[in-house]
C-alpha cells in the first residue's frame, strides 16, 4: 500500500504495512523494550478508541510524509512508533476488520 493511501484509512494502511513485523517482536527482545516505550507514551497522551488512534496516526503519518519518510526507512524513532501503534491497536482490538497482522 503506497504511503500516500494512509489518509484514506490510516488504521488500515498501517495494518497492512506494519501488522506483518509485528512476529518481530517474538525475535527480537530488545524491541519489545522499545516498543513498549513508544507504547507507553502513546497511552499517556492518546485515549485507545479508532478515532483518536487514526486521528494521531494520521498527524504522525502527515509530519513524515512531509519530512520525505516513507515506510521501513532504517530511522529508528518512526518504525518503532508506527510498529508500537500497530501492537496497541491489536491489543485493544480496534484493528480494521479483516485486516489481522500476519
Amino acid at each position: 500500500m503506497p504511503l500516500e493511501s494512509y489518509s484514506q484509512d490510516p488504521l488500515a494502511w498501517l495494518t497492512e504495512v506494519y501488522g506483518p513485523d509485528l512476529d518481530r517482536l517474538e525475535r527480537e527482545p530488545h524491541l519489545v523494550a522499545a516498543v513498549d516505550q513508544h507504547a507507553a507514551a502513546v497511552r499517556d497522551s492518546v485515549p485507545l478508541d479508532p478515532g483518536h488512534m487514526a486521528d494521531y496516526l494520521l498527524g504522525f503519518l502527515d509530519e513524515l510524509h512531509a519530512q520525505g519518510w516513507r515506510p521501513h526507512d532504517r530511522e529508528p524513532f518512526p518504525e518503532v512508533r508506527l510498529l508500537a501503534l500497530c501492537w496497541l491497536a491489536e491489543q485493544v482490538g480496534i484493528l480494521p476488520m479483516g485486516d489481522p497482522p500476519a
